[in-house]
């Protein structure tokens, strides 16, 4: 007797594709049936159309998917939508993969119970996760989605994909940090570095455009000071690691969250109990909620000495930062390069610090590893035809995924033309990477520089304004078929520089307003015009 081989085990939608798990499991049955002629499909074409409308009803559109968006804004856009749309409405809508999914594959794996966190959107912080912990809460009463037919034959084994080591933040591996150098000169009022890593050792490699997952670690005389206010040992054992082990590697000392003002009400009493319970609430009594990270909230409740194991569980888990890569792996195989600004700022008389900036700008030490991973870009890198000419703006830090492009432009030989518009503060000490791009601007590497200084002369001037001078020649490029890209600032940065581009579009493209709007859009939606902004 002939063995019956079994029907293969085809995965073919993956689990981030929009749709629901009946869905999902439909057509991976329907295409199994297409692909092997002994496999039987699991459905109907009819009931596959039921299942595939089966669910809750939404239409898909997604028009709070824009960073710049207040969360309020997004929030109302999705009335009436599912829970599943309103979280993803929640989110910091960056499609950063900071938290390891895109903005919609979050919220969907939220809505499904396959992801239990609600705490890993970074740029959304606190106000997100509030959000979301409410949304969560409203799963268990909203209706059922409508039950799909049940298939005649078992839908097919879904396969769980673990990401290759340092594809993501879940399995990071080892980097070794080579060196920084200091880009400012002079009196600037910034600090921003040039950072190089090797990742010979791990043999990673990454696209122009992609991002670079860093796992910073604490301040230690920050963790100290908490150490003290706790009235504890650094000794002490938590975890199975010492308290300041775990307070410098594994939790978060930034924003407090709500978690810690619980704990706090639980374990005081009068005031001071009202007060830390208001502000587990999103209340905020005083006036000083959004400048109380953990220090200064065991400082507003001193006479309260939580136990530090529960002080810990309290705590958010430190999460990694993600950082536009500034260099070009097909010019400088095995090696990688970020700019990075330091963050430094006083809230009362308390210095504060970025974590991550700051531990790349001086706490980490040349030949010290450090865990990293790559995030694939979502939407933003080079036009696949090299010929296809390219419009870069990115003032600041923005600069560092277009120094990627030109980099790469350089060493695969694309011919396509080049435009970089950079700006600052003062042209004689934030000229970041001015030798160098002189050196693509004489080459003929770098088309066109065109350059901002908004504190050289009385009044500001921005790229936007610069972009506005030479409206006549953006609009020929894009007429050439040129793509545009923006990298920096999202809330004020990138909505000037869109309203640049509109008005430029209008003027002399000879659009209306509404058709110049309606020509951005189609760039954007056509990927011609691209934004990595934060």
């Amino acid at each position: 007797m002939n063995q019956i081989t079994p029907p293969p085990k085809l995965d073919i939608i993956p689990a981030s594709a929009p749709f629901s798990e009946a869905q999902r499991s439909w057509l991976n049955g329907f295409f199994a049936g297409l692909l092997s002629p002994d496999v039987a499909t699991p459905l109907s074409a009819e009931q596959g159309a039921a299942v595939m409308q089966a669910g809750d009803g939404d239409d898909g559109e997604a028009p709070w998917h824009d960073q710049t968006m207040p969360i309020a804004d997004r929030m109302k856009l999705a009335e009436g939508r599912p829970v599943r749309r309103k979280m993803m409405a929640a989110m910091a809508q960056q499609d950063c993969g900071q938290c390891g999914y895109n903005c919609h594959d979050y919220s969907e794996a939220i809505a499904s119970k396959s992801e239990a966190r609600l705490n890993l959107c970074v740029p959304g912080g606190k106000e997100t996760a509030r959000m979301l912990k409410s949304l969560y809460e409203e799963l268990d009463k909203a209706p059922a989605a409508k039950a799909a037919d049940k298939p005649d034959a078992p839908a097919p084994a879904v396969t769980v994909t673990i990401a290759e080591p340092g594809r993501s933040r879940d399995n990071p591996v080892a980097a070794t940090f080579l060196s920084r150098r200091l880009l400012n000169k002079g009196k600037s009022e910034k600090e921003t570095y040039h950072v190089e890593f090797d990742l010979s050792e791990s043999k990673l490699d990454y696209v122009v455009g992609d991002s670079f997952g860093v796992f910073a670690r604490n301040d230690v005389g920050l963790v100290d000071q908490i150490i003290a206010l706790l009235g504890a040992s650094h000794t002490t054992k938590v975890n199975g690691k010492t308290l300041r082990e775990v307070l410098i590697d594994d939790v978060s000392l930034s924003p407090a969250p709500d978690t810690l003002f619980e704990l706090i009400s639980f374990i005081t009493g009068g005031a001071a109990r009202e007060k830390a319970r208001a502000l587990a609430q999103g209340e905020d009594p005083d006036g000083d909620a959004a400048t109380l990270d953990v220090m200064a909230a065991l400082q507003k409740f001193s006479g309260t000495r939580p136990h530090p194991e529960a002080f810990v569980e309290a705590l958010e888990p430190l999460q990694p930062r993600l950082y536009s890569i500034s260099s070009s792996h097909n010019a400088t195989p095995g090696k990688l390069s970020l700019t990075v600004d330091s963050v430094r700022y006083i809230i009362g008389k308390r210095k504060r610090i970025g974590v991550a900036s700051t531990f790349l700008g001086e706490r980490i030490n040349e030949g010290d590893k450090l865990k990293v991973y790559v995030q694939k870009a979502h939407n933003f890198g080079l036009p696949q035809d090299a010929k296809t000419p390219i419009i870069m703006i990115g003032p600041g830090t923005g600069i560092a995924p277009f120094r990627a492009f030109l980099l790469d432009r350089k060493a695969t030989g694309a011919p396509g033309k080049n435009w970089l518009f950079f700006g600052h503060q003062r042209s004689d000490c934030d000229f970041f990477y001015q030798e160098e791009l002189n050196a693509m601007k004489t080459s003929g590497l770098l088309t066109r520089l065109s350059l901002a200084w908004s504190r050289d002369g009385e009044k500001k001037f921005y790229v936007q304004d610069r972009m506005r001078e030479v409206g006549r020649e953006v609009w020929t490029w894009l007429a050439e078929g040129a793509h545009l890209y923006i990298c920096g600032d999202a809330k004020r940065m990138a909505k000037d520089v869109e309203r640049a581009l509109v008005d430029i579009v209008a003027q002399f493209g000879a659009r209306s307003t509404d058709e110049a709007v309606s020509f951005v859009a189609e760039l954007k939606k056509t990927g011609r015009f691209q934004a990595d902004v934060y």
